[in-house]
């Protein structure tokens, strides 16, 4: 909450600094944001190569038909809540009207003061592509060694994300807000933020009810009484802004669903890091928003936004517990996938912080229906 006000101060301090503060002031936080872009920038690839690596080759050995029972069912959530998030967007947001643009005007030229550039080590396929080659053979191979590394690594990225990059987004944001008052185009942007966010949150109330309402007359139980026993998860986790942190919570109330101890003992921690319907949700929505408005992005169709989402909820796996850990991990698949430039990034980060701690609870209580099904459809004992 503490990041959230953070961020709403970057915005508000941006919009002024552009509005009213001399040019020398508004260029200085203009280099703040890209020297922050840039270290954004070469994170990328470094996230998805450890966090993916580690998170791989700490899925549970010997788990069998319960790991993928687990894996399908958190998965197929996942892009399922994708899905629909995008279709709920296509036909919403063209209503809104109004159009963003993400660029700085040409009659207003902002310059940075140091031209900065920290290319990336390498792609965004290709950490995806490596992290996939050494989570499974370190994993199938049991490399305890390697997994160190991998572990330790992602120590390191999770170390740089928490202590530099998200301390510095309130600055970052700062800069793009600045750029768009002095481009005369931060009001519609503003406006459109607002909807955008206020939509996000009510698709994943729906989302919620769609899966407990289905659950339950599947199952024969009451959906109500299955969500009730879910809420003190779901508001755990508005507080925790983490599923991991949650897991207790979580843990307790899907056993109070009466699933199997064995059951929710494996299900609840795993889906902490593979389940991501509500942070898809929330990205998806977002995503479609911002290509819609901005007349510099191509208009998103199924058939562009489908592969983004089914690796959505790959780069997603073991997603860092720093708050906004899921958008760090997708901004790679944002810039490669769908073309987005530095201030549409700025502005999925701004959109997404402001509503994380209502994806995680998302998240956290779509976690009870992955472990009812499992236990449905599970034979194993304790």
């Amino acid at each position: 909450m503490n990041l959230i006000l953070k961020l709403i101060l970057g915005i508000i301090g941006g919009f002024l600094i552009g509005l009213y503060a001399p040019t020398l002031i508004v260029e200085l936080i203009y280099t703040a944001k890209v020297v922050i872009g840039e270290l954004i920038g070469f994170t990328i690839p470094l996230i998805i190569v450890f966090f993916i690596t580690s998170g791989i080759a700490s899925l549970p050995q010997n788990s069998g038909s319960l790991l993928g029972k687990t894996v399908g069912f958190a998965y197929g959530s996942t892009i399922i809540a994708g899905t629909l998030a995008y279709l709920v967007a296509s036909l919403v947001i063209p209503q809104l009207g109004g159009e963003i643009n993400l660029a700085s005007s040409d009659a207003v030229e902002i310059q940075s003061f140091i031209n900065l550039e920290i290319p990336p080590l390498f792609g965004v396929m290709t950490a995806l592509v490596t992290a996939f080659i050494f989570g499974i053979a370190i994993s199938n191979m049991n490399l305890t060694h390697l997994k160190q590394v991998s572990d330790q690594g992602r120590d390191v990225i999770d170390g740089l994300l928490a202590k530099v990059i998200i301390p510095a987004l309130p600055f970052y944001i700062a800069g793009v807000f600045a750029e768009m008052t002095v481009a005369g185009t931060v009001f519609d942007t503003l406006k459109t933020f607002a909807l955008v966010l206020a939509m996000a949150l009510v698709m994943h109330w729906l989302w919620l009810t769609v899966l407990y309402v289905a659950t339950g007359i599947a199952l024969k139980r009451s959906p109500l009484e299955l969500l009730k026993n879910m809420l003190p998860a779901y508001f755990t986790a508005l507080g925790t802004m983490s599923s991991a942190a949650t897991i207790p919570v979580s843990l307790q109330s899907t056993k109070n669903n009466q699933v199997k101890d064995a059951i929710a003992n494996f299900c609840v921690p795993l889906c902490a890091t593979i389940h991501l319907s509500g942070s898809t949700i929330t990205i998806v929505t977002c995503a479609t928003a911002v290509m819609f408005l901005s007349p510099d992005l191509a208009l998103p169709s199924l058939t562009s936004m489908l592969p983004f989402i089914f690796m959505l909820g790959v780069v997603m796996i073991a997603a860092p517990g720093a708050p906004g850990g899921a958008v760090m991990s997708a901004l790679g698949l944002l810039t490669s996938m769908l073309g987005f430039n530095e201030a549409a990034v700025a502005l999925m980060i701004a959109l997404y912080l402001a509503q994380d701690s209502f994806g995680t609870a998302c998240n956290v209580t779509g976690d009870g229906v992955i472990a009812l099904w499992v236990d449905k459809f599970s034979q194993t004992k304790e």
